[in-house]
């Protein structure tokens, strides 16, 4: 997504709103031109690490970061995806700071070639030879390892065709048992085009059998004591898992460019509306870039997308039109649209909304571009809601902390407090904590959010003296917090804000405790105050019930895997079977997780997330 801002690049405004996603970011220079290019496996951890203290950076990114006026990111769906799209944008833009990349190494592909008896093999390069190419592949590694199991497993031959028609008797590849040796006759042309379907069918993730197969005998093994071999075929499991890991960067063909509109927790206002365009060109992604569109009042995802399309397509080249638009949403006089940009591009050009398979994906990832773009164009309207919270409580400047205090447990099991902690930029993350709550009565809530607050604010300096306290809770939970910054001198300098939960918990209609005396107020939906309220109320929430589930975990001593709803003892095992180990089921995409036998596309959505969500 491009961001663009008439101020100075802030690094610290801009790492608040990046994702803890794989994703691709491109640094660029007051002219707005590509100085670096670099793929992540968390964009946030990875673009702070070049904000270091300089004595911790090499010479040459101490020079890099002297000239970055602005930062672009793409979020993908996962790291193997990041890798291909950061090859893809090094050759295009060719970064002066890009080293490793920036020749015409390209990732390789599966041949197989177009033969009565095709050869399997690794092809990298230019692909002009007949028949069928499969990839590009991420990890090479991974892929010529799987490429000796398939050719064990389905008995395809790897030799050259002038090799291959001199034969008069089988070669040492037939007698390691890795061909079939269809050179001399020893097997038939039709059962040999079968192995090679088969072969196909396995590496596009259609038959399932084979893995079976491997996980059977890798649990035969460990049965047998024989943890050598169990071991091997793990490895192997890892491997063409590895190979199979479905990813949406690259593909065979197709000139699309997905379009989503999106509008910030469903507001309906002029700044809350964002529309991501992801392009790809020639079966290669080439990024994404947002726009916020000026709008009215009266907007939804739909009229959001019919303001933007004719202004943004008919104000482009024919050449630059793609063949194919895909939508987040349909749009009015969708056949009109589609007529008028066929005009303007002179040949057919298909809109729609109802996409499967690869392109499902691409829309997925244009969405999630879209959050990580509205995530993005935050701070301004952080501050907007910051100057509301300071109007609201009658303050006579901007406040430059806000602690939040929330309490998780499970019927007073492992109880945890979070304190999280909001300055004039946003999340100030360095300075959360966490409190191990215990000598409690279990489940008492008032206790625990007290012996909080007392560890908290005993040890804090004057320098690091909150302007505001919100606390999770009503009129008990603010009395608790008075008590205790009454007996720590405290209460004359932190104003205390109570967010009590309104009816059915439902989100906007919360009531505020401005003090013990005063009537609970209840704000508009809408209002900029409350939005930041709920912002730092849900952090606190976040960051608590994370910690305890962690807490939790350590306590029952079961598995990872088990703490995500809808993951048993089977399942679990099913999912360390299938992934060779934790690690894998942890690196897998969404469509990878949903082929294992039991787990739906739902709880393969979970998973994914659980797994992306606690890397930090």
């Amino acid at each position: 997504m491009m961001i663009h801002s008439p101020t100075p690049f802030n690094p610290n405004t801009f790492l608040a709103t990046l994702p803890l996603k794989p994703g691709v970011y491109c640094m660029l220079d007051p002219a707005g031109k590509v100085l670096y290019v670099g793929k992540a496996r968390q964009l946030k951890n990875r673009v702070a690490s070049y904000f270091q203290t300089p004595a911790n950076l090499s010479v040459k990114t101490q020079a890099l970061v002297t000239h970055i006026a602005n930062i672009e990111v793409t979020v993908t769906h996962t790291e193997g995806e990041a890798l291909l799209l950061e090859n893809h944008l090094i050759k295009v833009h060719q970064p002066r700071y890009n080293i490793l990349l920036r020749d015409d190494k390209s990732y390789p592909y599966l041949y197989v070639s177009n033969h009565p008896f095709p050869r399997l093999t690794v092809q990298r390069g230019a692909r002009r030879g007949q028949g069928q190419y499969l990839g590009p592949y991420a990890d090479a590694k991974s892929l010529y390892h799987s490429l000796q199991l398939l050719q064990k497993l389905f008995l395809l031959r790897n030799c050259g065709d002038r090799f291959f028609r001199h034969r008069s008797r089988p070669c040492l590849q037939y007698q390691i048992q890795r061909c079939s040796a269809p050179c001399v006759g020893l097997i038939d042309e039709a059962s040999y085009q079968e192995e090679v379907q088969h072969a196909v069918w396995f590496l596009a993730g259609k038959s399932p059998a084979i893995m079976d197969r491997l996980v059977a005998k890798m649990q035969s093994a460990a049965s047998a004591l024989d943890y050598e071999k169990a071991a091997k075929y793990r490895d192997q499991i890892k491997d063409l898992k590895k190979v199979q890991e479905h990813q949406y960067v690259s593909t065979e063909k197709g000139n699309v460019d997905v379009v989503v509109a999106l509008l910030e927790s469903g507001r309906t206002d002029n700044r809350g509306g964002c529309v991501q365009v992801l392009k790809v060109r020639e079966g290669q992604q080439l990024g994404s870039r947002a726009f916020f569109p000026q709008l009215g009042q009266e907007v939804n995802e739909a009229t959001l997308l019919a303001a933007f399309l004719p202004q943004y397509y008919l104000g482009l080249e024919p050449q630059e039109i793609p063949d194919e638009i895909i939508l987040n949403q349909d749009v009015e006089e969708m056949v009109l649209l589609a007529e008028v940009i066929r005009t303007q591009s002179q040949r057919s050009v298909v809109i729609h909304s109802k996409v499967r398979g690869t392109r499902a994906r691409w829309l997925e990832m244009a969405l999630e571009n879209a959050k990580a773009s509205l995530a993005q164009r935050q701070p301004q309207q952080y501050y907007e809601r910051l100057t509301a919270l300071a109007t609201l409580l009658n303050l006579t400047e901007l406040p430059h902390r806000i602690e939040g205090f929330d309490v998780s447990h499970t019927q007073g099991e492992a109880t945890v407090a979070s304190c999280v902690v909001f300055d004039e930029t946003g999340h100030c993350r360095r300075a959360y904590r966490r409190f191990n709550i215990d000598n409690i009565t279990p489940g008492d809530d008032y206790a625990a959010l007290h012996q909080a607050l007392h560890r908290h604010y005993s040890k804090m300096e004057q320098s690091q003296c909150p302007d505001i306290l919100l606390i999770d809770g009503g009129k008990g939970q603010v009395k608790v917090a008075q008590t205790v910054l009454a007996e720590l001198q405290w209460l004359p300098k932190i104003r205390i804000l109570g967010v009590a939960k309104g009816p059915g918990r439902k989100v906007g209609l919360e009531t505020l405790i401005l003090s013990l005396d005063a009537k609970p107020l209840q704000l508009p939906k809408d209002s900029p105050a409350l939005l930041l309220i709920q912002q730092i109320r849900d952090e606190a929430h976040r960051f608590a019930i994370t910690a305890h589930r962690k807490q939790r975990t350590l306590k029952r001593r079961i598995s990872v895997l088990e703490q995500i709803e809808g993951i048993g003892a089977k399942r679990r095992q099913l999912l360390l079977s299938h992934f060779g180990g934790l690690e894998g089921v942890a690196r897998a995409g969404v469509e990878d997780l949903a082929s294992v036998p039991g787990i739906e596309r739902k709880l393969a959505q979970r998973i994914y997330e659980y797994f992306q969500g606690n890397r930090n």
